[in-house]
């Protein structure tokens, strides 16, 4: 499986390419995102070590949904076909970890689905936090609280608020002690 190094910002492949493999970060961040008509993009997700992408593309043999892009310097492996068919073939724990990673991403995108249809704007965000500490956060401090490294524009995407609202509800949640801002940072307890 061969290693690809991509700089911030350098796309790994766009949305509507018909990928050949599907991807593993081994260091850095890569952002999962869409493109509206309009130009407008909403992320959906980063993806950090070890984690898979491109899996439903390159295993259904359709174009892509999103386009993945590096949001760090950052390092994947290539899983191509014959890699994929070993792993699957030979590696009995592979495929179960494979249909773990889909039943999370499902789970994921439900709880998306949900919040973008049914939940208040404080939902939203607190749906976008809990995506990010699961992605991203460090573990508990003595006291319990988990931080992350997260701006107020990407919990907007993210959360599909403004960044004025999200400013809104990070200030009453500290107002109310459920977080700790710091500047590029949020703490919360889980």
């Amino acid at each position: 499986m061969p290693a690809r190094r991509l700089p911030a910002g350098r796309v790994l492949f766009a949305q509507g390419q018909t990928p050949t493999a599907f991807y593993m970060v081994e260091d850095g961040e890569i952002e999962a995102r869409f493109a509206a008509l309009d130009g407008r993009m909403s992320v959906l997700e980063h993806v950090r070590a070890p984690r898979l992408f491109g899996l439903a593309a390159f295993i259904s043999g359709k174009p892509s949904r999103y386009e993945a892009a590096a949001v760090s310097d950052s390092r994947v492996r290539v899983i191509g076909e014959p890699a994929y068919r070993v792993l699957m073939d030979d590696w009995p724990g592979f495929a179960r970890a494979l249909m773990r990673e889909f039943a999370q991403r499902f789970e994921g995108n439900l709880k998306l689905l949900e919040a973008a249809r049914h939940l208040s704007a404080s939902e939203r965000l607190t749906v976008a936090l809990r995506q990010l500490v699961n992605e991203r956060a460090g573990p508990p401090d003595a006291e319990g609280w988990r931080e992350l490294q997260a701006t107020q524009a990407e919990l907007a995407q993210l959360a599909h608020l403004s960044r004025q609202t999200i400013n809104q509800l990070l200030r009453t949640g500290q107002d109310e002690g459920r977080l700790r801002l710091r500047y590029g940072r949020i703490a919360l307890r889980p």
